[in-house]
C-alpha cells in the first residue's frame, strides 16, 4: 500500500508539471477542437505505455546508463518538438482559418502527435525508469508492476483530458480564438524552447 501511495503521488506531480505534453494538449484544444485535445491526450498515454513496456523488460536501465543511446533519444525528441514548434511559428492567419474548428479534425493525426511527443521524450523515460528502480521493490509482483504502469498511463490521459475539456469550453475558445495567431506563435515558441532545453540536457548520473 505504501508503494502505491508513493507511485500515485509522484505520478500526479509529474503529470501536472508543465512540459511539452501540456503545451501540445493546450494548443490542440484551443486551436483545433476538444476532439483534437482528447485524442492528443490518449496519444500521450500510449506513449507512456511504451516507456513502461521497455522499463519492465529491463531495457530502461540500458537507456539510463548508455550515453550514446540517451543522446540519440534526446536529439530525436528535441528534433520532433522543434519541427512542431517551427511549424506553428510559421503558420499564417489564412491557414488557421482553413483549419478552423468547424472542420473535421483528423483523430489519427492528433493521436500521433501526442504519442510521438511523449514516446520520443527521454525525460519521460528517465522518470519512469527512476520510479521503477527507486520506488518499486524487486520483490513486487509483476501484476503489481503492470498495475503501476497502467495507472501512470491512465493518470496522464485523465489529466490531459481534463486540460482539453477545460480549454475547449466554448466560452474560453471564443475569447481566445480571436488571438489565434498569437496563441499559435506562443505555443510554437514554447515547443522550440522545450526542444532546446531537451537538446542541452545532460544525462543524469
Amino acid at each position: 500500500m505504501s508503494e502505491w501511495i508513493v507511485v500515485i503521488t509522484i505520478t500526479l506531480l509529474a503529470c501536472i508539471s508543465p512540459g511539452p505534453d501540456f503545451a501540445l494538449v493546450c494548443r490542440q484544444s484551443l486551436m483545433l477542437s476538444r476532439r483534437a485535445g482528447l485524442f492528443t491526450a490518449v496519444g500521450i498515454g500510449l506513449g507512456v505505455l511504451v516507456h513502461v513496456a521497455y522499463t519492465l523488460l529491463g531495457l530502461g536501465l540500458l537507456l539510463q546508463q548508455s550515453a550514446w543511446l540517451f543522446t540519440l533519444c534526446k536529439f530525436a525528441g528535441a528534433g520532433y518538438l522543434l519541427y512542431l514548434g517551427l511549424r506553428m511559428l510559421r503558420s499564417r492567419p489564412e491557414e488557421q482559418e482553413t483549419n478552423s474548428p468547424a472542420l473535421a479534425v483528423d483523430a489519427f493525426a492528433a493521436l500521433r502527435m501526442g504519442f510521438l511527443g511523449n514516446a520520443l521524450n527521454p525525460k519521460t523515460s528517465l522518470f519512469i525508469v527512476s520510479l521503477f528502480m527507486g520506488v518499486v521493490s524487486p520483490q513486487t509482483s509483476l501484476a503489481s508492476q503492470l498495475g503501476y504502469g497502467a495507472f501512470i498511463a491512465i493518470a496522464h490521459v485523465a489529466w490531459f483530458a481534463l486540460v482539453a475539456l477545460g480549454l475547449s469550453a466554448q466560452a474560453v475558445r471564443l475569447r481566445l480564438l480571436a488571438m489565434r495567431q498569437r496563441i499559435e506563435q506562443l505555443f510554437g515558441t514554447l515547443l522550440v524552447g522545450f526542444a532546446l532545453w531537451l537538446a542541452t540536457t545532460s544525462q543524469p548520473r
